[in-house]
This record gives C-alpha cells, structure tokens and sequence, in this order.
C-alpha cells in the first residue's frame, strides 16, 4: 500500500496533454509510451540552508550542497541521523494526531479505535504495528459500506492518515543520512513563501517530514496527485484555508466536467475518423457504455488533477509554486524553470528564465551531484535515493525538450541512466528521444544494458524487439 493509491481512482462519467510520447507520432515510439509504467514511483532540518535565497534554481552548486556524505554513526557532536530522523517522525505523528481530533470536532466524526492505535504506533516507533494497521484500514475503507458511521469518519480523516503513514514508510526505507541529504536538498531550494508541490512518495512525504518538524520556517505542501480527491480537498481546506484560497467542490465538479467534454470529443474523432492519427492519449481508458462515454484510468485521473492544479495556481496568481514532478504536467511548462533539484512554475523573474546558460548551469549542478552519489558506497545503484534523485532529474529533462533543448535533454537522460540504469522510466524516455531521431542502435543498446541488470523485464524485452526491427 503507498500514495499511488491516490493516483488510481476511476474517473466518473461525468487542459492539456500528458505527452507520453515526447511528441513523436511512430508506431515504435507510442509502443514505448504505452510500455511507460503507469506509477510514478513511492509517491527538522538538520542543517541551515546554504545560503540566503537557498539553491538559486539551475546555479551551478557543488554536489555537496544538495547530496552531503556523512557518516550516520553518532559522534561527539550530538545525535546520530537514524536517532534525529526517529525523533522527527514521532513528532510529526504526535503533530498529526492533534490535526486528526481537531479534524474529528471540525467534521462532526469520532476517531476509530485503529486509527488511535495506528498514531499512537507509528508516535512510539512501532513499524510492523503500524504497517499492519494502516493496510487493516485500508481494507476497511474500500470494503465496508460507506453508511457506516466508522467508515464515514475515516474516509474523513482518511489524508492525515495516509500522510502520516507515507511519512513514517520513507523513514522505514530510507537510510537515515539519505532522506536528511533528499529532503534538505529539496526544502534548501524553496523560497520563502513558496509553497511546494510534491509528486512521488520520496518527493512528497520526505520534505513533508522536515518542513513540519524543523526550525526554519514551514511552506506549505501539498500534492497533485490527490487534487480529484473530495477528502484530500477537505483536508487542504482545514490545513491551509486560512493562509490561501483552496480548491473547492465547484472547482472540482468544474474540472470533471470540462474533462469529459474534451475526451468525449476527442473519443468521437477516433471513431469517426480511424485513418486519422489518433486523439486519445496512451493509456486513456475512454469507452462508450450504454449510450454514454465513460473514462478510467491513471491517465485520465492524472490529466484532471492538471486542470485542477491549473485552477489552483489561478486561484493564488501571487503565489509561488516550486514542483517535484510525478507525472508530467506540460501546461505548466511554458513559464517553468530549474529551482536546484526541483522546478519553479510560472516564473516571472528574466534572471531566473530558462535560457540556454541556466540549462547548461541545472546541467552542472547534476553533474556533480550524479558524480557524488555514484562514487558513494552506501548508495547503490537500485537504493532508494539514486531512484529518487533520478526521477528530479528526469523532470527537467522533460521541461528541457518542451523547451527545444534537445542535446540537454539528451544529457539530462544520460545522467538518469547512470543514477538509475534500469528505471523503466528513464528507460523508455531516453529511448524515445533516440528513436525520434533515428538512433535506434544506440536506443537498442540502452534497453540491452538495462536488461543486463532486470533480465525478467518484459517490458524492456517487447521495446528491445520493436527497436531491433527498425533498426
């Protein structure tokens, strides 16, 4: 059980594209994007910030200042990471317990007895206590009838739970110094103000860990991958409403409405017009069911959550946003630009725009932060935070070829590959932009490596065949 659940809602029958195909209109390259994995990864500061202004975006920066090696053992100096980092987690359950009864009195709702014992486990350090009570809770959630008044109350509260569940697994996962160095390199890039948008559970929970329990101020954090969620609105209503107007119901019911307009007409040129090259997205699931067009899926479930996201930047138009991406979100591309490992949305600073020097600036900042994290022993190659820090860098590979900075982008790809050489995303990605230029012996060579270290992977072997017979 993890965050992607937020990702894997059916889209009732009630923007702009996720460009999974990087915008190449072949045959083998739709394989590749359909071939793309549909989940985008397990979605206190301990240290001051760098400097003022933190990690102006895309400066170069010495690796250090965003992957720091220490060791974890304790010294003179004071606490080891693992014991700052069990500390940090029992004080942001003991936080989030707080929010859940004043959630509680705000809702109406009485607390379950599991949901007591789930906090109180996670508070004392109790892992597999924990683990096995959030998993009996979500199983309760999906199938018990929702006129319960227990199921009521906890669908409810139901955020707080899974943020606080997601908090406490990266902590579990994660060694200690690796998610001090993640998260601070994450949070030393923000602005003050800014508020911070995280995608994948590392990126999310993480940063979401340090923000609330350090001393430096606090922004406020959100995801984009719970927007079409009632509940999680609910939450970032309680939360945040007094600081920022929030999305509300209407927004909601707004950006489904305005999502199935658009697939339906986008549904009906692919049937009217099959010789055409087709409308509907890899992987939206868009059919008609007695007379009426229906959606499901992560695709589409991710491509309301922009439209939301959009509604919400509007909603603040004086607001930062910074973003770790899961999914890529390409209508907030236009403006966006590198914040160290992250990104800005909807920049209006020239200084800080996306020209070529700032890329080639992002470009050396990965440089050495790559350089850093392979040379590192305690880091290998399938951890956790060479995943991570793949997934930041493949983000702004992905605004580099919006931008038409393709050999950056190509760069930006090579050095995922050695983060994190059989990511399936990284993978597919890297290969489409060879493909799209006709490359398909270095794209075939890319997919046999990553099939040296994951030889079960089907998917890897079905894009290796469709690169072969166009070579």
């Amino acid at each position: 059980m993890n965050a992607d659940e937020e990702k894997e809602r059916p889209v009732p029958s009630r923007g702009s594209a996720w460009p999974l195909c990087l915008g190449i209109g072949s045959v083998l390259v739709i394989l590749i994007a359909m071939l793309l994995p549909r989940h985008p990864g397990r979605s206190g500061r301990v240290r001051p910030a760098a400097a003022p202004g933190r990690a102006a975006a895309g400066q170069s920066r010495s690796a250090g200042a965003v992957f720091r090696r220490h060791s974890p053992t304790a010294g003179p100096a004071g606490p080891s990471a693992q014991e700052i980092v069990a500390g940090k987690v029992t004080q942001f359950a003991r936080k989030r317990w707080e929010t859940v009864q004043a959630m509680a009195r705000h809702f109406k709702v009485d607390v379950p007895d599991e949901v007591k014992r789930f906090f109180a486990a996670v508070e004392a350090g109790r892992w597999e206590e924990a683990d096995a009570l959030f998993k009996a809770l979500s199983e309760k959630r999906k199938a018990s009838s929702t006129s319960s008044s227990a199921v009521q109350a906890l669908q409810k509260l139901w955020p707080a739970v899974l943020e606080t569940y997601g908090v406490a697994e990266q902590a579990h996962n994660w060694p200690a110094q690796q998610l001090l160095d993640y998260g601070n390199a994450v949070l030393d890039s923000l602005r003050p103000g800014m508020v911070y948008v995280g995608g994948t559970d590392a990126g999310r929970f993480i940063p979401t860990l340090l923000n609330e329990t350090g001393d430096a101020g606090q922004h406020i954090i959100l995801t984009q991958n719970a927007l079409g969620d009632g509940t999680y609105l609910d939450y970032l209503r309680f939360l945040y409403g007094d600081q920022m107007p929030m999305l509300t119901a209407e927004d909601s019911q707004r950006a489904f409405s305005d999502y199935m307009a658009d697939a339906t007409k986008r549904f009906q040129h692919d049937q009217q017009l099959p010789d055409e090259p087709p409308q509907l997205r890899p992987g939206e699931e868009v059919q008609m069911v007695d007379g009426k067009v229906q959606v499901s899926g992560q695709v589409s479930v991710m491509y309301i959550n922009e439209l939301l996201f959009q509604a919400l930047m509007q909603k603040n138009p004086d607001t930062a946003f910074a973003l770790q991406e899961s999914f890529p979100f390409q209508s907030t591309y236009a403006n966006a630009t590198t914040l160290g490992p992250i990104m800005e949305l909807r920049n209006t600073d020239t200084q800080a725009a996306l020209t070529p020097e700032r890329v080639n600036q992002a470009l050396d900042y990965w440089g050495n932060t790559v350089q850093e994290l392979v040379a590192d022993p305690e880091v290998p190659s399938d951890s956790d935070a060479r995943n991570a820090y793949s997934k930041l860098l493949v983000a702004q590979a992905n605004l580099f070829l919006d931008r038409n900075y393709t050999g950056q982008a190509e760069e930006a790809f090579r050095l995922a590959t050695e983060l994190a050489p059989a990511s399936p995303e990284v993978i597919y990605k890297y290969a489409g932009l060879l493909a799209k230029e006709n490359r398909f012996a270095e794209a075939s060579q890319l997919v046999q490596t990553a099939l040296t270290l994951a030889p079960a992977d089907q998917g890897f072997q079905n894009l290796l065949q469709a690169l072969n017979r166009h070579r």
